[in-house]
């Protein structure tokens, strides 16, 4: 797997722990050498997104942005898509939910690379989030940098 990995937000998260959940979630849908995007913003950029693309105006958790549904082409890598998770938001799931951040940012990023697989929680009867639950728990949390 590819990643292109953008911190807009700053939070201190590193590539190499982002990769590693993205890289569980793929192997274990069985997909093959694909290049994905994760990128972490703030929550005016979120909302921002949400209000261009879902008609929401309010900042969300995570967005995914499918980009190539298909295999693609013999000898190209599939641009699988990106995915965009608003850190102030995770934050306070995170504290909502009475977990640690790392844990809810695996949660979120295995939630965006399923949907980029073509998943869909609002209409698969909770096939998806089964398939989440699965994968998470085999996960260890991301660090959450403290500074």
């Amino acid at each position: 797997m590819n990643l292109e990995f953008d911190d807009r937000a700053e939070c201190g998260v590193t590539e190499a722990d982002v990769a590693t959940v993205v890289n569980a979630v793929l192997t274990a849908e069985g997909v093959g050498e694909v290049e994905v995007g994760v990128v972490l913003v703030d929550a005016f950029e979120m909302q921002e997104l949400n209000r261009e693309h879902r008609g929401k105006d309010e900042p969300t958790d995570v967005l995914s942005f499918p980009i190539d549904e298909d295999e693609g082409l013999e000898g190209v890598t599939r641009l699988l898509g990106d995915i965009v998770i608003c850190v102030p938001v995770l934050v306070q799931q995170a504290a909502d939910n009475d977990v640690a951040v790392g844990d809810e940012l695996v949660d979120l990023l295995a939630h965006g690379t399923l949907h980029l697989l073509g998943h869909d929680h609002e209409t698969d009867g909770g096939e998806m989030l089964a398939r989440q639950d699965r994968i998470v728990a085999t996960l260890a949390p991301i660090a959450w940098p403290t500074a």
